[in-house]
């Protein structure tokens, strides 16, 4: 399989896109935590998922985005549930139960699941050095976790 070489722009840019994004998903927990001590955990998906979804349907307008086509309906509805509502839904619910902190252990867990569904159903094939790495990594994460005591 033939990969395409970035240029330095390129690598750059993404290297600040992902910091960019790792800043943003690492306060989603802890916002989360701090609505469901005062609102429902599906009073909190809801308004999550509206605000997503209008956010979405801008910038979908404003790069004048063609809409999906039949066969991708499907595919997108199961996505859509487990991004817009499972997770969200899910993550409230734990967090009224746990702290933040406690909870963010199990989600370092989620790249190395990311990335066994990626091979599973996409048929990606990450270098053995990544699968080495989010082995080692998710290991001391379950270790960190076993001490971890929630308050």
């Amino acid at each position: 399989m033939m990969t395409k070489q970035l240029s330095k722009d390129e690598n750059i840019s993404g290297w600040i896109n992902g910091f960019i994004g790792v800043v943003l998903f690492s306060g989603g927990l802890p916002a989360t935590k701090l609505a469901v001590m005062e609102m429902s955990p599906t009073f909190v998906t809801i308004v999550r998922a509206a605000v997503a979804g209008v956010l979405a349907l801008i910038v979908l307008w404003l790069g004048k985005e063609k809409r999906p086509v039949k066969k991708d309906l499907v595919p997108l509805l199961l996505v859509s549930l487990g991004c817009v509502v499972g997770f969200p839904l899910l993550s409230a619910l734990a967090l009224q139960y746990l702290t933040s902190a406690h909870s963010i252990v199990f989600l370092g867990m989620l790249p190395l699941a990311t990335a066994i569904f990626g091979v599973l159903r996409g048929g990606e094939r990450p270098h053995p050095v990544f699968w080495l790495f989010s082995i080692i990594f998710t290991a001391l994460i379950y270790a960190y976790h076993l001490h971890l005591k929630p308050a």
